[in-house]
């Protein structure tokens, strides 16, 4: 049972997490040792709340398929066990980040002292810039 928040809890037999061999260096270790985690969370079949999986789905996050499948791979450590445990923390990590609500922002309008020192600034660079203009001899 993976305990997102205190009303909101994933049963293990949603999560599906399988051992594969890690990339990269290592040595002996690399090639003999399925150290990694591949895990895989189906957004739509899942016991989460619709708001959550509406904004789930909603994210741009390459973590995501098309299918509305959460893929994390977790091969930092040299320990299953640890990579485990940090494929379900990054899960949970993503999960919580949609379950804040973001503040509406307040409209607000420019007040008139500064709309009217911005026109002063524009009215005064246009002053320099007509004195840097080609002087032309009108006789």
């Amino acid at each position: 049972m993976l305990q997102v928040s205190n009303s909101v809890a994933i049963p293990d037999r949603e999560i599906e997490l399988s051992a594969i061999r890690a990339q990269g260096a290592g040595g002996q270790n690399v090639n003999k040792v399925s150290s990694a985690i591949h895990l895989r969370f189906d957004i739509g079949a899942s016991s989460l709340p619709d708001l959550y999986k509406e904004r789930l789905l909603r994210l741009h996050d390459q973590r995501i398929t098309k299918e509305g499948v959460v893929v994390i791979k977790a091969q930092e450590h040299r320990g299953q066990e640890k990579n485990r445990e940090e494929a379900l923390q990054r899960l949970r990590e993503l999960i919580r980040s949609v379950a804040v609500s973001r503040k509406k922002r307040k409209p607000t309008r420019p007040t008139r002292s500064s709309q009217q020192k911005r026109l002063d600034s524009k009215i005064k660079r246009g002053a320099v810039k007509l004195n840097r203009a080609r002087v032309t001899d009108s006789t």
